[in-house]
């Protein structure tokens, strides 16, 4: 069954489409390797959680720490080459997905322009050069679309169970992914998309067998990820005034995060949907889209919160430029290729683009290493072999850049619920023994009052730029009354 989209049979089809994925993914890959950024706070998270398999962490589900940890045990490395290295792969393997859906649904050139869409939209360009939960999900979404779409039209169970089984494998990335049972509920509103209750009830159980194991380790844990995600949509817990000037930020936005003239197409063809794939696509994207749209009316929505939508908007506005003239088609690679191309020569030559106002472009991956390198220094002038800080932050960057230090790290007890995985898993419990160095960026831990700093760090640029760090010697017994 394919739409009723004019896509001629003549011109680039599916084939030359794998070979653009292929070949952009080659250069991400390339340029991935002489990428001189640091790991961000998040990044050098994931890979710790990697370091530790679980059903569950924090702020995440654990399929990026899984991910992580397999790649650099398999290249055993742990170089940030390798904790990245997941990224453009798994975005090659979702355009590969999408332009299969879209010359299934559409036509053969659909899955060339649905393959050149997705892999140079600017959020695949920034995501495929460092390693993010929406990466890992998008994959296991794209795929749980389009086998979902063919169990539907064909009421057969058996492909059902497998959708929700990749929709579950989605979820265990990110939790937004279980929005696509929305979505599904609603394309169901169609008799074309209407399964049969034997079809639903396999997708739903296979879905729910493959986040069973986070869900039980939620319990173990206090729904410590769960208390999280509530934690960003801070309206639940407490009445705040309505934020219409984040509604126009956040919408904003969304023409960054796909590209002005792809989110013109998306826009399109959410407007202009025709035929039954079309119509789906719509019911799997805008109620997302939606749903943050309220989040950032009644508190906050990052850009990124909505690209779950953005599978089928995708494939939307493949139907909708192949609807339009050429340049359109055209407009969209320039405009898109040039931030590909862009970004990636950033991080080659991080230090070399600044803003108007001469700081770093990209300050936030710069300078991070550096401090925790001269953490470590120092702790080895001042004979401490254990290193608490007050920074998750610091703490994030001190665990990967001192993996082979030999050195122990730690945060302060927390007071209360843990804020984050470093105050839930490596808290200080109990004396340290000897003296241990605190890496404070407000003065000296509460348990020892008026310590002098033996010294201050004070970073010129990157993201520590204006920061102070002291680094103060304390007993190791320091925090056992806490």
């Amino acid at each position: 069954m394919q739409n009723d989209v004019p896509a001629a049979d003549r011109g680039p089809g599916l084939r030359a489409g794998l070979i653009v994925i292929a070949a952009v993914t080659l250069g991400r890959v390339l340029a991935l390797w002489f990428n001189r950024t640091d790991l961000f706070v998040d990044e050098a998270q994931y890979w710790l959680w990697g370091q530790a398999p679980d059903f569950g962490y924090y702020s995440k589900p654990p399929m990026i720490a899984w991910v992580i940890g397999a790649v650099t045990s398999l290249f055993r490395s742990d170089a940030a080459f390798f904790v990245r290295l997941p990224a453009p792969l798994f975005h090659a393997a979702t355009a590969a997905v999408l332009a299969r859906i879209a010359a299934t649904w559409i036509g053969p050139r659909a899955g060339f322009w649905a393959a050149v869409g997705w892999i140079t939209l600017p959020v695949v360009a920034v995501g495929s050069l460092l390693v993010s939960t929406d990466t890992i999900m998008f994959p296991f979404l794209a795929a749980a679309l389009g086998v979902w779409m063919a169990a539907a039209s064909r009421q057969s169970a058996g492909l059902a169970a497998l959708a929700g089984g990749l929709l579950g494998l989605a979820a265990l990335s990110k939790y937004i992914a279980l929005l696509y049972v929305a979505g599904a509920a609603l394309a169901a509103l169609s008799a074309t998309w209407r399964p049969r209750p034997r079809v639903w009830l396999a997708a739903l159980v296979a879905l729910g067998l493959v986040i069973l194991p986070n869900v039980l380790w939620n319990l173990a844990n206090g729904f410590a990820t769960v208390e999280h995600t509530l934690d960003n949509a801070d309206w639940v817990r407490e009445t705040r005034p309505l934020n219409p000037a984040g509604v126009l930020a956040f919408l904003v936005a969304q023409a960054g995060v796909l590209g002005p003239v792809m989110a013109v197409a998306f826009v399109g063809g959410v407007l202009t949907a025709r035929g039954p794939a079309e119509r789906l696509w719509v019911a799997f994207s805008v109620p997302i889209i939606l749903i943050m749209t309220v989040e950032a009316l009644l508190s906050r929505a990052y850009a990124n919160w909505a690209v779950a939508a953005y599978a089928a908007g995708t494939l939307l506005a493949t139907g909708w430029l192949l609807r339009r003239g050429r340049g359109w088609r055209l407009a969209t690679v320039i405009v898109n290729g040039i931030v590909s191309v862009a970004l990636p020569a950033a991080t080659i030559f991080p230090h070399a683009i600044r803003t108007p106002d001469g700081r770093l472009f990209l300050h936030r991956y710069l300078g991070r290493a550096e401090l925790s390198r001269s953490i470590l220094a120092a702790s080895d002038v001042l004979g401490a072999d254990t290193i608490v800080t007050d920074s998750r932050d610091v703490a994030a960057d001190l665990f990967h850049t001192g993996r082979d230090s030999g050195k122990r790290f730690f945060v302060p007890p927390p007071v209360g619920r843990p804020r984050n995985h470093y105050e839930q898993r490596h808290a200080v419990h109990g004396p340290l023994g000897g003296t241990v160095l605190y890496v404070g960026t407000s003065g000296p831990p509460a348990c020892a009052p008026g310590t002098s700093p033996a010294l201050v760090l004070s970073p010129p640029e990157g993201a520590y730029a204006g920061g102070h760090f002291g680094l103060y010697l304390v007993p190791g017994n320091c925090w056992s009354d806490q």
